[in-house]
């Protein structure tokens, strides 16, 4: 007699995303995985608008608008359901194939990208809102203030 056993887990990136820490205006949930916080008015963290803006400049032209997908690659609101933090950032730097019978999916490595790289936990914000349902289509309307600790850390990682 075989007995199969399979546990469900939820990732990281689609468990619960209620921000419980905030380090100056950049919001992580229980696991210490970086998350949104979307005011009552619909006004987004920072990060969150951040993540929109860098998403529409790298991300958009294969995964189509607002994560939805596009005959190129796969709809990224879909896959944060099912992918955790670490492994979203392991596909962004170091690219993943797929390709058999009935598939040829290539997304190509941006670890070297500093579009991508200094972004990239905005990028999982703003994707990770979009995955939960609890932002919608579009450029978001409002959003927080850039705060210091952003700026001082946009000018390092691009080198200015």
């Amino acid at each position: 007699m075989l007995i199969l056993s399979v546990t469900l887990c939820l990732a990281d990136g689609s468990d619960d995303p209620t921000p419980i820490k905030n380090d100056d205006s950049k919001y992580h949930d229980k696991d210490g995985n970086p998350t949104f916080k979307i005011a009552a008015d619909g006004t987004v963290d920072w990060y969150t608008y951040s993540g929109y803006r860098r998403y529409n400049a790298e991300c958009e032209v294969c995964h189509g608008p607002d994560g939805e997908g596009s005959t190129f690659a796969p709809s990224l609101i879909d896959s944060l359901k099912t992918m955790n933090y670490s492994e979203f950032v392991n596909v962004i730097v170091n690219g993943r194939k797929n390709v058999d019978a009935a598939n040829d999916k290539v997304m190509p490595s941006f670890g070297t990208n500093p579009n991508v790289m200094c972004y990239l936990d905005d990028i999982f914000v703003y994707l990770r809102a979009r995955s939960e349902r609890k932002l919608g289509r579009g450029r978001p309307s409002k959003h927080e203030d850039k705060p210091d600790s952003a700026k001082k850390s946009e000018n390092a990682c691009v080198g200015l």
